[in-house]
């Protein structure tokens, strides 16, 4: 098997690793709390929202550091340092005996984070640019996995054998996914060369690649992905209550309207990736925009649970386009050197619209309620097309009509 099909083996795995332990703790992170002997339920909420956001506020302001001594010292060595590193923060959780400890963890977590942008950039720099599309839409489709596949495995084993042992088992199994990747991912990396680039700061780079015009308009789209899909995410079990009805199956169906996105994400990302392969990742990513921004249009408007479920399984299948096109195309405009660099600030792109979008789209609930959080996602895609279309669309042919 040729080296880039082994590394795309094995950060799959890790992806799907990593993404699993993130979103493991969701089920029970408030019963978890509770048990330390916090019983107020507004402080358990709290809690539960200041704890979940923390790894993210670390992780937005770290990534970039991380990416430039990715770019000098080579991707795999970051990537192994973020491995391990989660291993054992991961482990500690289970040890944890208040809220404090366990919010100080996952801030700690989000410094030493960043596998996956490790992976990605490692990815994108040691595999054959005509199968750039493929690779990115795999990988992803690792981290979709996980994200989907973290919470129920989370909630069956809070049931088997209680909340800290999962921690134990999480580290154990990120510890041997970086065991793995130690041995088996190559990295084609000239030491060398990259060390007789001139430093430079956090700044100065992110100064350097924003004269790159295209490299701008990616990172929001990150950003407005993210933001759009998570300003909804916290007030869909509530709409499904509205939509439903209270009954033994409401929890059930909420979950299922939660991970039907991500099923369907899982699904195309690789066949979305191959097709950007054939016709270009600028076209897919266009059409996937257009694609997402119309099926949000329709959750503000269904009035029952199965119109609901059938809406966001489209908006599923239109984001897997969305993420791995960005990182096909970050990879195609950014220069050789600062690769690690770029993927780490579209990672705090990332971050940052996973913090904004749950408190911005809560504020908002109050005024226009959920379905008008839909029809204002639905309006920043579209506009966030245009500004593709702008930056990135127009180039692509004029560089074709040039040539």
């Amino acid at each position: 098997m040729a080296n880039w099909k082994i590394n795309l083996t094995v950060l799959w795995f890790g992806n799907f690793l990593v993404m699993g332990g993130m979103t493991m703790i969701v089920p029970f992170l408030p019963l978890y709390i509770q048990e330390m002997g916090i019983h107020d339920a507004h402080a358990v909420a709290m809690w539960a929202g200041i704890i979940f956001a923390g790894n993210f506020v670390t992780s937005f302001i770290f990534q970039p550091i991380w990416g430039g001594l990715a770019d000098r010292y080579g991707r795999k060595v970051m990537l192994l340092r973020s491995g391990f590193g989660m291993a054992i923060v991961m482990t500690l959780m289970g040890f944890a005996l208040t809220p404090w400890h366990l919010l100080l963890l996952r801030m700690l977590n989000g410094v030493i984070s960043g596998f996956v942008p490790a992976a990605v950039s490692l990815l994108s720099t040691n595999t054959p640019r005509e199968k750039m599309g493929m690779a990115m839409g795999t990988l992803q489709s690792g981290g979709v996995a996980g994200t989907i596949l973290g919470p129920l495995f989370g909630g069956l084993l809070a049931e088997w054998i209680g909340f800290r042992p999962i921690f134990y088992i999480t580290g154990g199994l990120l510890f041997a996914a970086s065991l793995l990747a130690t041995f088996l991912v190559k990295e084609s990396f000239d030491s060398a060369q990259a060390k007789r680039q001139p430093k430079q700061s956090i700044w100065v780079g992110l100064k350097e690649l924003s004269k790159i015009q295209e490299l701008p308009a990616l990172y929001s789209v990150t950003f407005v992905i993210q933001f759009s899909i998570l300003s909804s995410m916290p007030l869909i079990p509530l709409f499904v209550q509205e939509l439903h009805g209270s009954g033994e199956l409401l929890a059930f169906y909420a979950g299922l309207v939660g991970s039907i996105t991500g099923f369907s994400n899982m699904i195309a990302s690789p066949l979305l990736g191959k097709i950007g392969d054939r016709i270009g990742s600028v076209k897919v990513l266009a059409i996937a925009l257009i694609g997402a921004g119309l099926a949000f249009i329709p959750q503000a408007l269904v009035t029952n649970i199965w119109q609901l479920f059938a809406a966001r399984f489209m908006l599923g299948i239109f984001m897997g386009g969305l993420l791995p096109s960005v990182q096909t195309l970050i990879r195609q405009y950014t220069p050789n050197g600062m690769e690690s660099r770029s993927y780490a600030f579209n990672t705090s792109s990332l971050s940052l619209g996973n913090m904004l979008g749950p408190v911005i789209g809560g504020a908002l609930s109050g005024w226009i309620g959920i379905r008008g959080i839909f029809m204002v996602a639905a309006v920043m895609l579209f506009l966030n097309m245009i500004w593709v279309r702008l930056t990135l669309y127009r180039r692509t042919l004029n560089a074709t009509s040039e040539s």
